[in-house]
C-alpha cells in the first residue's frame, strides 16, 4: 500500500470532519444571533432549528466517534511528531480528546436545559425527542449557564485547533492539513 495514503484520513473521516466544522461553525454564530433577539416568532423558530442542528450535530459525533474507534486515524508522520515540542504534542492529543468530549456534551447539555424549560425538542416539526430531564424552573436556571460556556469551550478548542493548523500550514511548512482535505496529496 501507499505510505503517503496510510498519512491521510479516509474520504469519511474528511466529510465527517469537515460536516461537524461547518455545522459548529453554523451553530455557533447562529446562538450568538439568536440569544439577544426579543421575544418573536423569528427566535422561536431560530430555536428550533439551533435544536434540530444539536441533535443533527450529536448523531454526526456518534457516527464520527464510532467511526474513530473502528478505523484507527493515521499516525502523525514521525518527522512532524519528532519536531513537536512535547507540550505542542500534549495540546494535540488534549485539544482532541476535548473536543470530541465536547462534540456529546454540548449538545446533551442543551437538551437537558431544553427539557428542563419545558421546551421539547420536535425535529424537523416531526419527530418528538423524550424529555431528557423533567420539567423544573430551578434546574434549567442551573443548568442554562452550562450549555453556553461548554459552547464557548468547544469555540475555543476549535480555534486552538484552526490555529495550529494554520501554523503547520504558513510557518512549518510540512503540508500536515493536507492529511484532511480531500483531493490533496
Amino acid at each position: 500500500m501507499n505510505t503517503q495514503q496510510n498519512t491521510r484520513y479516509s474520504a469519511l473521516a474528511m466529510v465527517l470532519h469537515w460536516l461537524l466544522a461547518l455545522g459548529l461553525v453554523g451553530m455557533f454564530a447562529m446562538g450568538l444571533y439568536m440569544a439577544d433577539l426579543p421575544f418573536s416568532p423569528q427566535r422561536l423558530k431560530l430555536y428550533n432549528w439551533h435544536k434540530w442542528a444539536g441533535i443533527t450535530i450529536l448523531a454526526l459525533s456518534v457516527v464520527r466517534l464510532v467511526w474513530r474507534l473502528s478505523h484507527r486515524p493515521p499516525a502523525l508522520p514521525q518527522s512532524i511528531e519528532w519536531a513537536m515540542p512535547k507540550w505542542q504534542l500534549l495540546a494535540f492529543h488534549a485539544t482532541h480528546f476535548g473536543m470530541y468530549a465536547l462534540f456529546f456534551i454540548v449538545p446533551l447539555v442543551g437538551w437537558a436545559y431544553s427539557s428542563a424549560a419545558g421546551f421539547p425538542i420536535v425535529v424537523f416539526g416531526v419527530l418528538r425527542l423524550p424529555d431528557f430531564v423533567p420539567v423544573s424552573k430551578e434546574l434549567a436556571a442551573l443548568i442554562k449557564p452550562w450549555h453556553e460556556i461548554t459552547a464557548f469551550t468547544l469555540a475555543g478548542l476549535v480555534l486552538m485547533h484552526v490555529a495550529a493548523a494554520a501554523k503547520h500550514q504558513v510557518i512549518d511548512k510540512d503540508r500536515l492539513i493536507n492529511r484532511m482535505l480531500p483531493g490533496s496529496h
